[in-house]
């Protein structure tokens, strides 16, 4: 049955609808591999890679396509355009993959598609691109926002805004981190789990495992087929989580007893973490605005058997009057524009506007407002995104301390040396992609002040 797939026909169907209607790359991934959930692993592993690659390098492709074709690739059908860049992919990106397969599997689909005139046209311009990449003008230093968008496939007004803030060595490193691939990281259970017999249990089921650095239990995976299959996922007994959201429950630094809440804290990692650091005490209360959102909570904290973890749909913009001071940590970890995690959502770079950032801005503040008002006084409010501006970042906190009765506590005492800096000693970090193991995040601790004057 696998056989009669044409699986570059499926790959041109996920590019097609992600771009027709819009929906997030892993989402229509996703449901397709469900879908053809008889195709083997190898098959499955080149659909993916494929489309992803596809999207991450879209702006490069599409230069290298302007360089050969006489209609600029903005201007093609959408159905030769998908299928031509996801075939220079192929061709540049995936050395296996013979250059004759790749062409004449391209001409094929065009036939299949409907475009009999156009296959000629889709075979010269693979046929020349396959013979001559080497020979391509890409831009040079001398133009660092042209450069470093075309090289690194990301759109200029990003480029900029990085470079602003960062500089060009800083950007360079990041932009070259979001293409390299984005390691799956687990967090072990603390509470009642005994790390070495999880880590035995995940060799013997042939998964490498790597130790992941800034916080114990944190280790990389790789070389697994289904993760929900792993018998140490089926117990409960890890969470895939990256190490940066990891050190966002380490600055909260719980005790046993406390009660927490996590505001956006779909789909669970934060909450769990701090749960599991509770050992079995205190509540955490885990809200989102959604069904679906508190579902993925719920799921994760049945499997991970946290009797301590209660789940709610709430809109964090809306005040909570029984909440008002009760709360020993309050965790906002808002919506953003997701800029740090680049390299694991492809989608974002193209999706972002400046508009939406303004937007998410004033959302972000709008739940800081009703935060302020759940915390204890003496309490803490850790504040977090996974985005690496600064109008998210540290415009948003220094905005906050203004206006309402916190002050920002240094973060050294919670965190391993090896992050140790000025901006930790003052009560925040931004970790970077490239700089940092991890992906992009943003964390500040904020202690209440016992009075609102004081």
């Amino acid at each position: 049955m696998a056989n009669k797939v044409n699986l570059r026909e499926l790959i041109l169907n996920i590019l097609l609808e992600i771009n027709r209607e819009g929906q997030y790359s892993h989402l229509v991934i996703r449901d397709t591999l469900k879908k053809y959930q008889y195709l083997g692993k190898q098959e499955r592993a080149f659909i993916t890679r494929v489309c992803e690659g596809t999207l991450e390098y879209r702006i490069r492709l599409d230069y290298v396509l302007d360089q050969y074709a006489v209609v600029p690739a903005a201007k093609m059908k959408p159905v030769i355009r998908e299928l031509l860049r996801s075939s220079v992919y192929q061709l540049l990106y995936m050395d296996h993959v013979p250059d004759s397969a790749v062409c004449n599997e391209a001409v094929k689909l065009a036939r299949k598609k409907g475009f009999y005139n156009l296959t000629g046209f889709v075979n010269g311009v693979l046929r020349k691109i396959a013979r001559e990449y080497g020979s391509i003008h890409f831009p040079g230093k001398e133009d660092p926002v042209k450069y470093l968008s075309i090289l690194y496939s990301m759109p200029e007004w990003l480029v900029e805004r990085f470079l602003k803030e960062y500089g060009f060595d800083t950007t360079e490193k990041m932009l070259e981190a979001f293409l390299q691939e984005a390691p799956a990281t687990i967090r072990i259970r603390e509470y009642q789990v005994n790390e070495e017999s999880v880590l035995k249990s995940l060799r013997e089921e042939q998964v490498t495992v790597e130790k992941a650095p800034y916080v114990d239990r944190a280790y990389y995976i790789k070389d697994y087929d289904y993760l929900p299959g792993l018998m140490a996922f089926r117990k409960g007994n890890i969470q895939v989580q990256d190490v940066s959201s990891m050190l966002a429950g380490e600055i909260a630094d719980v005790q046993e007893g406390d009660y927490v809440i996590d505001l956006c804290a779909a789909p669970g990692g934060k909450s769990l973490y701090l749960a599991d650091k509770l050992h079995g005490t205190g509540r955490v209360d885990a809200r989102d605005l959604s069904r679906t959102k508190t579902d993925m909570i719920r799921e994760n904290a049945l499997r991970q058997n946290f009797l301590n973890v209660v789940v709610t749909e709430k809109d964090a913009t809306q005040l909570d009057s029984e909440s008002l001071e009760k709360a020993d940590i309050v965790l906002a970890d808002v919506p953003c524009s997701g800029l740090g995690v680049i390299g694991r959502k492809k989608d974002i770079k193209y999706k972002l506007t400046k508009g939406k950032i303004l937007d998410l801005i004033s959302l972000q503040r709008k739940i800081l407002e009703q935060a302020s008002t759940y915390v204890k006084p003496g309490g803490t409010l850790i504040y977090s995104t996974c985005t690496i501006g600064k109008e998210e970042n540290l415009d948003n906190i220094k905005w906050f301390v203004e206006n309402y009765p916190y002050e920002l506590e240094s973060l050294d005492p919670y965190l391993c040396r090896e992050l140790w800096s000025e901006t930790t000693r003052k009560g925040y970090l931004q970790l970077l992609p490239g700089i940092h193991k991890c992906d992009g995040f943003f964390m500040a601790r904020l202690k209440r002040k016992t009075e609102w004057n004081s």
